[in-house]
């Protein structure tokens, strides 16, 4: 059986409540029956807020009885159980048509959440936000409901990474601001996760934080919430919390957890460990204060997502640390350098060698004074040599001088002329290069150099990034023609939009519409900028009538009245000289 990844698949942990249909605490996997203990604790319920549906009810729900190697659709080949609870089960599975990792829940059509799960996991999927695990489908089939969603291999959860100690200030700065944006976005769509816990956060390896189970979740165990903003609000507070402190902020141990000391209350984090960022600690506690706690200032309580991530934007941005320097090892002098090369150490218990006569000095012996010799004679031919020519030379400069002076003709260039000041080339048209035939923004190419700052050439917006290749294309691009062959030796680009990162390349192409691909064309200059400006250089001018400007990797830029969120960009004006 292939190896479990807690990070990719969407565990269906049951919130610390027993199992309705485990009443022995048993879940089966596979098929097999193991023990499942859960660790997590939610939020202590506050005002009636988080609610489970079933809670309190003997209900006797069947979970499907499936196996590994079992097709949905035609489709999804069931690989690993990861969970059976409550009536539905989580899987591992393999979507064949795709060739990729999926997960899928699994639960009775006659299920009592099953039109509620299916509602859910349409909603979530229309949202279309990349910083959650995106739903794939939702279908009722055969008497079967199920969900399929996003599997992320590269992905550690909250959970693992606070089993080895609590965040740097960055990444916990990073945490709160990526994911109180995130589901501010989703409650402005009406969508709330209410299940927001460590489990349910996972950190790519480009450093994203992405959300899993949005509504799905909370569906599934059958949780509402009369406050749902609220309720999220400091759900995100307490992943704050653990991730400046290592402990959970409630007196129950809960996802590896700690919680705090019984009778105490809630204590601050940077009173719970030295070292925490201020800022972060008051900012944990503003978003916990609908627990009954108090800020440590008078900033008022932050009860929505959305109030939480301008209070992240009003402070200070939080730096990441500089790389350690790492001292060069201390110069080890060799037993050569050492004058021990060729000898014998001396050990504990070995006699003392006589010490052997001095050598004479190398210049002493009979080699010695040939070699001498030697030398003297070949410094006397030299200097002799070196008189000749010298004279010979001034002898050469006198005749020179005496001979009659033929009429001097004024040559401008070679080594003395001064560079040429550079000269804006005009741009008679340009056209979009799509070579895999998927233009992005064709009909505004024009507005790259119609000298308005107000218009521009924008790009499609993608879930990956910023580099494309190879999961999106190789890249996108837009010949320029200036009118005439001319020598090409920079180039100005305003973008639309700054972040990490954008690069592009410039390239002499044959045409409008270049004949062949990318790395058949001569390279002008290449480049990266993390801002809204790029100036390319070449080392030497490079003739040509078009030029290419080939983009291969974009920022992440905020929903527009264009696109959503994702990776992308625009080109407002370009300028070249030569």
């Amino acid at each position: 059986m292939a190896e479990r990844s807690t990070a990719a698949v969407d565990v269906a942990d049951n919130g610390g409540d027993e199992p309705l249909t485990a009443q022995a605490g048993k879940a089966t996997t596979d098929g097999a029956a193991e023990s499942q203990k859960t660790a997590e604790t939610t939020a202590p319920e506050t005002d009636g807020e988080a609610k489970t549906g079933t809670k309190g009810k003997d209900l006797s729900l069947s979970t499907p009885e499936l196996h590994s190697g079992h097709k949905l659709a035609r489709r999804y080949r069931l690989e690993e159980c990861v969970t059976r609870l409550d009536g539905f089960s989580s899987w591992r599975a393999v979507d064949e048509k795709l060739r990729r990792a999926v997960g899928v829940h699994l639960l009775p059509a006659d299920h009592p959440r099953a039109r509620s799960v299916l509602a859910a996991a349409r909603s979530s999927a229309l949202l279309g936000d990349p910083r959650f695990v995106q739903v794939l489908d939702a279908v009722e089939e055969n008497d079967l409901v199920y969900v399929v969603h996003e599997w992320l291999p590269d992905a550690v959860e909250l959970t693992t990474l606070l089993a080895s100690g609590p965040l740097e200030p960055h990444d916990a700065y990073q945490l709160v601001e990526q994911v109180s944006l995130a589901m501010a976005a989703a409650h402005r769509e009406g969508l709330a996760h209410l299940r927001l816990t460590p489990g349910a956060v996972l950190r790519t390896s480009t450093g994203q934080y992405r959300i899993r189970g949005l509504a799905v979740n909370a569906a599934l165990r059958g949780i509402s919430a009369d406050r749902p903003q609220r309720t999220d609000t400091e759900a995100i507070g307490a992943l704050l919390y653990a991730a400046l402190t290592q402990r959970w902020p409630y007196e129950n141990d809960a996802y590896g957890l700690s919680g705090l000391p019984k009778g105490v209350g809630l204590v601050a984090p940077d009173q719970v460990r030295a070292g925490v960022h201020r800022g972060l600690s008051e900012l944990a506690m503003r978003a916990l204060v609908n627990d009954g706690a108090t800020a440590s200032r008078q900033e008022p309580p932050c009860t929505t997502p959305d109030e939480l991530a301008k209070a992240v934007a009003a402070m200070p941005r939080i730096r990441p640390p500089e790389p350690a320097f790492t001292a060069p090892p201390e110069y080890q002098r060799t037993t050569y350098q050492q004058g021990n090369y060729g000898r014998t150490a001396v050990r504990p218990g070995m006699g003392v060698t006589q010490v052997s006569p001095t050598p004479p000095a190398p210049l002493e012996s009979r080699t010695g004074k040939a070699l001498k010799w030697a030398v003297s004679a070949l410094l006397i031919a030299a200097l002799g040599l070196g008189s000749w020519q010298v004279a010979d030379k001034l002898l050469g400069q006198e005749q020179g001088t005496q001979e009659p002076k033929t009429s001097e003709t004024s040559v401008t260039g070679g080594d003395n002329e001064k560079p040429k000041a550079p000269v804006p080339l005009r741009i008679q048209a340009a056209q979009e290069y799509a070579p895999d035939g998927s233009p992005q923004n064709a009909g505004n190419v024009g507005a790259t150099h119609d000298g308005d700052s107000t218009t521009y050439w924008r790009t499609k917006s993608y879930f990956d990034g910023p580099e494309f290749a190879p999961s999106v294309k190789q890249g996108v691009g837009i010949v320029f023609d200036l009118g005439a062959e001319k020598d090409v030796s920079s180039a100005s680009i305003a973008l639309r939009y700054g972040g990490d990162h954008t690069t592009i390349s410039l390239y002499a192409a044959d045409s409008l519409s270049p004949s062949g691909p990318v790395s058949s064309m001569t390279q002008i200059a290449s480049g990266q900028t993390s801002g809204s400006a790029l100036k390319l250089t070449a080392k030497k001018p490079v003739a040509s009538r078009y030029v290419l400007l080939w983009m291969t990797a974009m920022p992440y830029s905020s929903k527009d009245e264009f696109s959503g969120t994702g990776y992308k960009q625009g080109v407002t004006d370009v300028t070249f000289t030569g």
